[in-house]
């Protein structure tokens, strides 16, 4: 049974990761679109080398060839929410990214109660 995929829209309305992912040059869009089915369908038994805990409650999908990063969070439900993205160009994820993620799922969080 697949997974309810949302998406963190900005105050513009803007859906981040979909900006992020049309924006992406073709074999990137390819790898980040395939890496978003195998979530919808996998959901949380999806497994490294695909996804990776960064710890409380932020998840990365990781595409191996082009770098591409998606955050998501996971909600009740079956739910999961694409909070944004990035191309990894460094062994780290920038700090600035990691507390906008953070700030997103909280937003998130927050509007859930």
């Amino acid at each position: 049974m697949p997974w309810d995929v949302a998406h963190y829209s900005t105050a513009a309305g803007e859906r981040s990761v979909q900006h992020f992912v049309t924006a992406l040059p073709e074999p990137a869009r390819v790898e980040a679109v395939a890496l978003l089915v195998r979530l919808a369908q996998h959901g949380n038994a999806l497994r490294p080398p695909h996804t990776k805990g960064l710890d409380d409650g932020l998840f990365e999908l990781r595409g191996r060839r082009h770098g591409v990063r998606i955050f998501f969070m996971f909600r009740p439900g079956r739910r999961i929410v694409l909070l944004g993205g990035i191309v990894k160009k460094r062994t780290s994820i920038p700090t600035a990214t990691i507390r906008l993620m953070r700030a997103r799922l909280q937003e998130v969080l927050d509007a859930d109660r």
